[in-house]
């Protein structure tokens, strides 16, 4: 593949300085701070809103690993009785595929 570069672009890519000015300009009057509004602003919750605040926070204090199943299952592995179901493990893989829309 070969592509040949000029050595100057096209008229239309070129800048000019009118154009450049212009653009610089532009809006340059009404580039001044904007005040801040008063305190007036207020924000309502929904209920539901409110309530997924509640739930964010019940779920945010409440630990994300079941220690006690943890435990129980760890001691079922080293007391060499662990019963594996299979057929749990099945519908649970063909419930995350449900899921994921496969």
């Amino acid at each position: 593949m070969n592509q040949k570069i000029e050595g100057t672009p096209p008229p239309a890519i070129r800048s000019t300085t009118a154009a450049t000015s212009r653009v610089a300009s532009a809006g340059a009057e009404n580039a001044r701070p904007v005040e801040a509004s008063g305190g007036g602003d207020s924000l309502r919750l929904t209920g539901e809103a409110a309530s997924l605040q509640v739930m964010q926070r019940e779920l945010s204090s409440a630990s994300a690993v079941d220690t006690a199943r943890v435990e129980s299952i760890r001691a079922a592995l080293q007391a060499g009785t662990y019963q594996i179901n299979a057929e749990a493990i099945a519908d649970g893989m063909l419930g995350l595929e449900r899921q994921l829309g496969a």
